[in-house]
């Protein structure tokens, strides 16, 4: 196994940076001085043409006079002398470089042949990098910070990687505001040469990085971020952020960073096989990344719910049930022990609502302990906890009632917030989601954020926040995951294909199609193939009515509402009539097949699509004419193991009718799921194959069985 690059990368004992300045209006000064400042302790090398001196630190005018090979070299220049810089420091011995530089790949043509010159460079020398077009790393177990913005020296458990430079700069300060410290961050710009699956891959392996956030606008090898993410989230868990599934997000990200995007439902396919979490805001990047990185793993659905509102409490309870937790009655054992710290009317029974209660120990101390403690809960989410933030808003009705006496005066009384109330995550090993509408001029918002429990400015954050590690808790419930192995293809499908391209067709046509499913073991109607109305009837006779005619032709891909398709025939007399429509309506002679009409009255859809830049992928969905109408399709890259398979069928939202329906008998799990699987590892092992269309898959009884089919080949 080679290591991964970002270890060396992220832990340099000696930085040299090209670009940076006494100018403290230029970037790469800016991000010297970050270097400098927030105290790395490694060696610190500028290289400057002209300067003696930056920063107080001895320049060098170039590559060759720096006294040794730096660890890492950090680019701020212009594009044009990136390359030359490169190769200096690969003949010196540089290892390591970030190239903040953009004007590559992103601008396209000769941006791009540049872009590969570097990865030319790279795989001479041996040199990986970061970038170009990034903003660099976040590196707080070493207090290494590149980015334009101070970082403050505070260790934390958040791992991040963003394909956007900007969510490790200009959201600094946010974060620093919501108690979010980072362990490791890295901005992986347009991941000419080190790309956003190898940030991943390193994250997974840090130790001080618990969860792991990541800013997506595209992935250039989807079967090896499945394989990564699969190892880890298991362990660790992996949010991420997409935003190159519309039309315009995939403009934005090819200019942005020179991102091939695909379709969105490809990308939610992608993370729902990868165990990944997928958020819809960089805020939930942020605040559900640091929930699951500051909280113990949820062990279980049912959740507790405190407030000191009515509102809040069932806002909360609605959410969370919607995402499929549980809010479950307290049992009158525990409600006999909450009952005496609240009002007569409070409801005890879960929500427990304790109606504008001023004992703000009984809300953040007492009733959190006998909750966590009765072993009734998996979590908590508590509401309201407040005290100088109230305080300041409502001074000025009381100031007169308080002799006028200065606000500050008033609050430097407070005594400080009690241990108790920030140990019940550490004391009982559960998740504790805060809700609060007052910032950190709350002294309780405050010391929560100190101490490592995220607080949310809504009910709804807070359940999202707590869903989301109950979304953990069913990755880690997965079976473990093994890669599938592609076999050799079966000889009758290569030959199949084969002629079909001596024939110069561009897809095969429906009896091939299925002739070739059925060679991968794809079970497929009986039929025959007949060129007379004398050979359908012998057919027909020989299957038993009724019977289905179909034309069979590769200049015919489509065929309902065309009178290609005659149903439901019961007689001689209506094969042969529907014989000869067929040819009429095709305008030629044509062949004909002729199949026994399946009995079954549930359809379903599966396939094979291929997108430019994301690869082959799995369809599956309700089926039949309606499938574009009813659009109750999902997706995942190809290759699925049987697992997989049964992960993707449960998740159509007409899975009801895969159970016992109306009479009929549930469908086979176990066959559907091996002709999801076996469907998967055709594209792969016959990479010629752009698209196969199955439509219906019709269960009869409770086997399913491909009707009608379509092979597509690539150009």
């Amino acid at each position: 196994m080679i290591a991964n690059p970002m270890h060396r990368l992220m832990n340099p004992s000696s930085i040299a940076t090209f670009g940076a300045g006494n100018n403290f209006m230029k970037m790469g000064t800016l991000q010297a001085l970050s270097i400098i400042k927030d105290g790395y302790t490694g060696k610190f090398y500028p290289v400057h043409p002209r300067e003696k001196e930056v920063m107080g630190h001895k320049a060098y005018t170039s590559v060759s006079k720096l006294p040794e090979p730096p660890d890492l070299a950090f680019l701020v220049v212009p594009s044009s002398q990136v390359v030359p810089i490169m190769e200096e420091l690969g003949e010196k011995g540089t290892r390591s470089a970030i190239i903040i530089t953009a004007g590559f790949g992103e601008t396209g043509g000769e941006g791009q042949k540049i872009q590969e010159r570097l990865n030319e460079i790279s795989q001479q020398y041996g040199i990986r990098f970061l970038g170009p077009n990034c903003m660099g790393i976040i590196n707080s177990e070493i207090a290494l910070n590149t980015t334009v913005m101070p970082y403050p020296l505070v260790k934390g458990p958040f791992g991040f990687a963003s394909q956007s430079g900007t969510y490790l700069t200009q959201t600094i300060p946010y974060l620093k505001k919501r108690g979010i410290r980072f362990s490791k961050a890295i901005s992986v710009g347009n991941s000419a040469n080190i790309d956003i699956t190898d940030a991943l891959e390193y994250l997974g392996e840090d130790e001080q990085t618990r969860a792991v956030s990541l800013y997506i606008e595209s992935i250039k090898d989807v079967r090896r971020f499945i394989e990564v993410a699969r190892r880890i989230t298991p362990n660790k868990p992996v949010l991420a952020q997409y935003v190159g599934g519309s039309g315009a997000g995939a403009r934005s990200a090819l200019s942005h960073t020179g991102s091939m995007a695909a379709p969105d439902h490809l990308y939610e396919g992608m993370f729902r096989q990868a165990g990944v979490i997928r958020v819809q805001s960089i805020e939930e990047l942020y605040g559900y990344g640091n929930m699951l990185a500051q909280q113990p793993a949820l062990k279980g659905r049912r959740i507790g719910i405190l407030t000191n509102s009515g509102g809040p409490g069932s806002a909360m309870a609605n959410a969370l049930e919607k995402a499929g937790l549980e809010v479950p009655k307290f049992s009158e054992a525990l409600q006999s022990k909450i009952r005496p710290l609240v009002h007569d009317h409070a409801p005890c029974g879960n929500p427990v609502d304790l109606t504008f209660h001023l004992d703000i120990d009984t809300l953040t101390q007492k009733i959190p302990a006998i909750i966590l403690e009765s072993g009734e809960v998996d979590g908590l989410v508590l509401h309201g906890a407040l005290r100088k933030g109230y305080l300041i808003e409502i001074y000025d009705h009381i100031k007169e009632a308080l002799n006028n006496a200065p606000v500050e005066a008033l609050l430097k009384d407070f005594q400080a917030i009690p241990e108790q109330s920030l140990t019940l995550v550490s004391t009982y090993k559960k998740p504790v989601g805060i809700s609060s509408f007052y910032d950190r001029d709350d002294d309780y918002t405050a010391a929560y954020l100190n101490h490592g429990i995220p607080v949310f400015d809504s009910p709804e954050k807070t359940a999202g926040a707590m869903a989301t590690l109950y979304s953990h808790f069913k990755v880690r419930q997965r079976p473990a995951w093994q890669s599938p192995v592609v076999p050799s293809p079966p000889t009758a499908a290569v030959d199949l294909i084969r002629e079909c391209r001596a024939h110069g067709q561009s897809n095969l046509d429906e009896y091939q199609s299925k002739t070739f499913l059925n060679a991968w073991g794809l079970p497929v109607n009986e039929e025959a193939l007949i060129h007379s109305s004398d050979d359908a009837i012998q057919a027909a006779d020989t299957l038993g009515y009724p019977i289905v005619l179909k034309a069979s032709s590769p200049d015919i891909r489509h065929k309902t509402g065309k009178g290609f398709i005659q149903l439901d025939l019961d007689s001689a007399n209506a094969v042969t009539d529907a014989y000869e429509k067929i040819q009429k309506a095709a305008g030629k002679p044509v062949p004909v097949l002729v199949g026994r009409m399946l009995q079954g009255k549930r359809e379903f859809v599966a396939g094979i699509v291929d997108h430019q830049g994301f690869g082959p992928s799995v369809m599956f969905g309700f089926g039949g004419i309606f499938t574009e109408a009813l659009d109750d399709v999902v997706f995942r890259p190809a290759p699925l193991s049987i697992e997989d398979a049964g992960e993707m069928i449960a998740d159509i939202r007409s899975k009801k009718l895969l159970g016992e329906f109306r009479g009929m008998p549930a469908v086979n799990p176990n066959a559907l799921a091996e002709i999801i699987h076996k469907l998967s590892l055709i594209p792969l092992a016959h990479p010629e194959i752009g698209e196969i269309d199955i439509n219906p898959l019709i269960v009869e009884g409770d086997a399913p069985v491909a009707v009608d089919a379509l092979v597509v080949l690539k150009k």
